[in-house]
């Protein structure tokens, strides 16, 4: 187990941790942080279990938010424009920029080398050729995501500077990547604080009960270190009135 005791005004943490604790957010994400052995620098995800029913499409969660410091990953966008765009999109970062030819590559060799697709509005057929492929692996772009846009620069932008989506699947669950072990407790924190003021302003009317069921921070090889769901709620930057609807 570990001891979570003052010692001054320093906390000591054993090597172990009790599983079954729910902890303070720096409690917990210290935790994940001297957890994390790998040899490679582990991503920081959040786990949530919400309190919807994601079968109904009025209690769907979904949305996007730039995290304050970003993800740490470097993402390989696709962009689905015409040939006139191109330039355009590649210069303002895009991995892959085109039309027709793109999608052919993708049908043919089950292509998938990106992390996001962004699509102008005029090539949703083109892309709607190829969306059983980018459907599973949730490439599909989508206009509520900002990922279907005439704005391909800022649409660019925003995920280069840390843009990062969330949706509940079947289980009700949101799992997002919220920085790198390296980015240190006070940033993983900062990013977290946004993300959960995001799905909390993002409860649908239609949910009832409480909305934030559970909630696990851990890093790529860790272990699931658990935060109290009551307590999640307030470390939001929401105002009181706000919280007390959750």
């Amino acid at each position: 187990e570990i001891s979570l005791g003052l010692v001054g005004s320093e906390m000591c943490i054993r090597d172990s941790y009790d599983s079954t604790q729910e902890y303070e957010l720096e409690q917990a994400l210290e935790i994940v942080e001297k957890s994390a052995k790998a040899n490679f620098d582990e991503t920081v995800e959040l786990h949530l279990k919400l309190g919807v029913d994601s079968r109904h499409a009025d209690q769907q969660v979904r949305g996007t938010i730039i995290l304050p410091h970003g993800t740490g990953k470097s993402q390989k966008i696709l962009a689905f424009v015409k040939e006139d765009r191109i330039d355009e999109a590649i210069e303002a970062g895009a991995d892959y920029a085109g039309g027709e030819e793109l999608a052919e590559k993708i049908q043919k060799e089950n292509w998938i080398d990106f992390d996001v697709v962004i699509a102008t509005p005029d090539m949703m057929a083109t892309v709607g050729k190829v969306a059983r492929i980018l459907g599973p692996q949730g490439l599909m772009p989508n206009p509520k995501t900002g990922t279907v846009t005439m704005d391909v620069k800022q649409a660019i932008e925003e995920v280069k500077a840390g843009k990062v989506e969330y949706r509940t699947d079947k289980a009700n669950l949101i799992h997002v990547p919220t920085g790198k072990v390296s980015f240190g407790s006070e940033k993983l924190a900062e990013n977290i604080r946004a993300l959960l003021t995001a799905v909390v302003k993002d409860k649908p009317a239609a949910s009832k009960g409480r909305y934030i069921r559970s909630v696990t921070v851990t890093s790529t090889m860790g272990p699931g270190v658990k935060l109290s769901p009551q307590r999640a709620v307030s470390y939001t930057h929401l105002t009181l009135p706000t919280i007390l609807l959750v």
